[in-house]
């Protein structure tokens, strides 16, 4: 099968075409077929050598952790799932990622595609979609009335964490640049803040809850728009756990868990049009399309998802 690989770690230009062979599953598993999959910041993290004490993978790498596409086989032991059946999923960390025609995922990491949904669309949730899901859901137990403060609104996790937010009754203040102003707001934010003009750190105060995007200044500066009691989610940084015991908050770095059950409740909210995917550029998978896709999320200024499209 096609997958696109990097034999070595550097810049954009070592992923390369290859002809790889196509996955083996085991009992628990399910081959699916591609037709799309997406591009996340930890993809060119990874490419870089940034995060290679954290994952003892062997090259070649096929990157890549966004699934969207048909199922070809099944495990012996898999019931929820049959041969043909629209699917997406973020499957396991491992070395054999989804820049590739085919992928082999556990069915516990499995959703259905609802039938209005089209794969570019699905295949730009998995990662981002549960990480937003989960910093609001299970970090932030988020309730009806929470005042929440998310960071970069147009991004791939923002602007399915603002859509969340609303959706749990939340008021969602955002950070964007102008030009994305119209979008945080047709997300549903209700305070929109312009980075280049305004600091959010004084212009915001007595806020529940914080998911940051970013890490760094933006991450300690946070601090000080929440109240009392409140809980600050970075899945950019460790936030200072001195700073937060001092200040009564709860904070702390999210790291996603792949679950089918999660997937499926987004895809829920997909199907009733209360939440929807935001495509700003897609790509071929091919070597000059990664690499493509790969820079432009490398500037931090892509607006929504990245997707590669397969078929």
């Amino acid at each position: 099968m096609k997958a696109i690989v990097i034999e070595n770690y550097g810049h954009a230009d070592e992923l390369h075409e290859q002809d790889v062979p196509k996955p083996t599953i085991n009992d628990n598993q399910i081959l699916i077929e591609q037709y799309a999959t997406s591009i996340n910041p930890i993809d060119w993290k990874l490419r870089e050598g940034y995060l290679k004490d954290g994952f003892n993978f062997e090259f070649p790498i096929i990157l890549g952790w966004d699934s969207a596409g048909v199922v070809a086989e099944v495990g012996k032991n898999v019931s929820q799932f049959k041969v043909g059946d629209r699917v997406f999923s973020r499957p396991a960390t491992t070395a054999q990622g989804t820049y590739a025609e085919f992928v082999a995922v556990e069915e516990s990491r499995v959703a259905k595609i609802p039938e209005n949904v089209s794969f570019e669309e699905a295949a730009s949730v998995p990662l981002a979609g549960l990480t937003a899901w989960q910093c609001l859901v299970d970090f932030s137990a988020i309730k009806k009335g929470d005042k929440v403060l998310i960071h970069a609104g147009s991004g791939g996790v923002g602007s399915f964490a603002i859509q969340f937010a609303k959706h749990f009754g939340a008021y969602v203040a955002t950070t964007a640049s102008g030009k994305n102003e119209s979008l945080v707001k047709e997300l549903g934010a209700d305070r929109f803040i312009n980075y280049k003009e305004e600091n959010f750190n004084e212009v915001l105060e007595d806020y529940d809850i914080v998911v940051d995007t970013l890490g760094g200044d933006i991450l300690e500066q946070s601090f000080e728009v929440l109240k009392e009691g409140g809980k600050l989610v970075s899945i950019a940084g460790n936030p200072d756990e001195e700073k937060a015991k001092e200040k009564g908050i709860k904070a702390g770095f999210l790291w996603l868990e792949e679950n089918g059950k999660q997937l499926s409740e987004v895809a829920d909210l997909l199907e009733n049009g209360k939440v929807k995917s935001v495509i700003g550029h897609t790509f071929p998978l091919t070597e000059q399309g990664l690499r493509e896709a790969h820079q432009l999320s490398e500037t931090h200024h892509a607006r929504g998802k990245i997707v590669i499209k397969i078929k």
